[in-house]
């Protein structure tokens, strides 16, 4: 049996517990940690979130993004 496309996993910290996600996950679990609702998310799922909540993470995700590839095109 072999392995199809596996996605690479870390290891992220949030308050002494960690969590294994996906490296394409890293942004949104910071984004979620510093508007306070990374604990909502990890105890209840992401569907949880109101789309207020989500809309925010999305928006603050895509301008970083957009900041980076800004800085790198400089």
């Amino acid at each position: 049996m072999t392995k199809k496309n596996s996605v690479p996993k870390v290891l992220y910290n949030h308050n002494g517990i960690e969590v294994e996600i996906e490296e394409k996950d890293i942004l949104k679990y910071e984004v979620a940690e510093e508007l306070g609702v990374l604990d909502k998310a990890l105890e209840n799922g992401w569907k949880t979130l109101s789309a207020k909540e989500t809309g925010k993470i999305g928006g603050l995700i895509s301008r970083r993004k957009r900041e980076k590839q800004n800085k790198c095109k400089s």
